[in-house]
């Protein structure tokens, strides 16, 4: 068995066992706000698509390419009219230089060892001016801060190798510009984003040469 079908193997049974199908972690804010950022009438890379349930928002009126590990998810995704590609997103696309108008990275660097790598590819084949789209869980919202404290992991899914900040978001997009982070999801976001909100959507500019 290859390694990439080790991967696969770990996470679709990760993903058999903890999220349905149509599961969108901060599903209608982070829908409607990627349908924005997104935009139409561009070429869309989507890593670490699954089976397209985020796909949904902006899969209408752009050419999508999708990159997943797991073939079956990625079969699914298919009928949605996007091409897929079996890939491991940790590993360099296989893909060419500036060919994409946008990349969507949508809770997924939370889940792979050397996320700049993977911020970095995307860059890589983002086409001048295009832009970088995506989120990660707020790690340091104050519920999880209140978790650590109480001597439990602030994180509970496994497959999660990395606890996002803002400023390490920004950190990761150091080159982007245009940078834009919009804080999603919970109760108490309008009060304090910064301490409440459970996801950090995140997008930035590839500069025009």
């Amino acid at each position: 068995m290859s390694r990439l079908e080790q991967i696969e193997q770990v996470y679709r049974a990760h993903h058999e066992a903890r999220r349905p199908k149509d599961f969108v972690f901060c599903g209608p804010e982070r829908l409607e706000l990627f349908h924005h950022w997104v935009g139409t009438g561009g070429r869309v890379l989507d890593v670490g698509c699954r089976f397209g349930a985020l796909t949904r928002a902006y899969v209408e009126g752009n050419q999508v390419v999708g990159i997943d590990v797991d073939r079956e998810a990625l079969a699914e995704a298919a009928t949605l009219g996007i091409e897929p590609i079996w890939a491991d997103a940790a590993e360099p696309f296989p893909l060419e230089d500036e060919s994409f108008d946008v990349v969507v990275l949508g809770e997924l660097l939370e889940h792979l060892p050397m996320p700049d790598r993977t911020v970095a590819e995307a860059r890589r084949v983002l086409r001048s001016g295009g832009r970088l789209v995506g989120s990660v869980p707020n790690a340091f919202r104050l519920k999880s801060r209140l978790v650590f404290l109480a001597g439990r992991p602030p994180e509970s899914d496994p497959t999660h190798l990395h606890l996002f900040s803002p400023s390490a978001v920004r950190e990761l997009l150091a080159d982007f510009d245009q940078v834009q982070l919009r804080f999603v999801a919970g109760r108490l976001t309008r009060l304090q984003p910064r301490l409440f909100a459970n996801d950090i959507c995140f997008r930035g500019r590839k500069p025009l040469r």
